[in-house]
């Protein structure tokens, strides 16, 4: 876990692209069905991640999804995309393309750098 707060906590994916994922605490199934104040942590979370990955990697394009079919509780993925990555342009569930470039040498300096602006952007709020 790179991060917690009262309503969500955010993880990183084992994966060669940058990628983490937030999840609700509270345990809804869907969105609607969380509190605002949950919706609000989520939607902030979301809109960090997908800065620090922007500032960070200047990827071709952020992913940003949110399935919960094998884990049925809400949560998001974030994952920033590259042309030369293994997937792209598939979703990382999709087909394989190739072997591809890991972007992830430098992640735990990248991890740094988000927890400290989602600390930095959950204490104005």
């Amino acid at each position: 876990m790179i991060y917690e707060n009262s309503y969500i906590y955010i993880e990183k994916e084992d994966s060669t692209i940058p990628w983490l994922k937030i999840f609700a605490k509270e345990g809804c199934k869907e969105m609607s069905q969380c509190d605002p104040k949950t919706k609000e942590a989520i939607w902030l979370a979301l809109d960090i991640i997908e800065r620090q990955l922007i500032d960070y990697y200047n990827p071709i394009k952020i992913n940003i999804a949110s399935f919960g079919n094998y884990h049925p509780e809400v949560h998001w993925h974030i994952m920033a995309r590259f042309e030369d990555d293994s997937h792209y342009p598939e979703p990382m569930w999709g087909k394989r393309q190739r072997d591809g470039k890991d972007y992830t040498e430098d992640f735990d300096i990248f991890l740094k750098r988000v927890k400290a602006a989602l600390e930095e952007g959950f204490a104005l709020i």
